[in-house]
């Protein structure tokens, strides 16, 4: 399916800065992305896209569910496409680096504590915080 299309499928109009934000997710090498770090590709590609309009056109994602928001221990949203599959992550605390992960014996775990305590999960967010390979050997 083509980025028009997919815009129209979420009821979003299919704008040339929602169209070059919704290309910087799909085939970026980046896929945790801050807003000035979305606005900072659009300036090296001499993009005339100004970053409240980047602010304007994450927010829009994710309420149209085509990006998901994390905060990190940064304290800023970074923005992933939603590609409807769960995961957890990694976060260097020197770098900034983010690694995605999925363990089925950590997610069998809580499903277990929750239901031990009689709760239903609906969802839950996992950030582990620590330094990374590269961080560590730079040590």
């Amino acid at each position: 399916m083509g980025n028009i299309d997919e815009l129209k499928n979420t009821g979003l109009k299919a704008t040339l800065p929602r169209l070059k934000i919704l290309e910087i997710f799909q085939n970026g090498s980046q896929r945790h992305m801050t807003a000035e770090d979305v606005f900072r590709v659009l300036l090296n590609d001499h993009s005339d896209i100004g970053l409240a309009t980047v602010y304007r056109v994450l927010t829009q994602f994710e309420q149209a569910g085509i990006l998901e928001r994390s905060h990190f221990e940064s304290g800023k949203a970074v923005y992933e496409l939603n590609e409807g599959k769960h995961h957890d992550h990694l976060v260097c605390t020197a770098c900034g680096k983010v690694e995605e992960f999925y363990d089925a014996e950590i997610e069998r775990r809580q499903q277990m504590i929750a239901k031990d305590k009689g709760w239903i999960l609906q969802d839950h967010a996992m950030s582990l915080y620590g330094l990374c390979a590269d961080c560590v050997s730079k040590r």
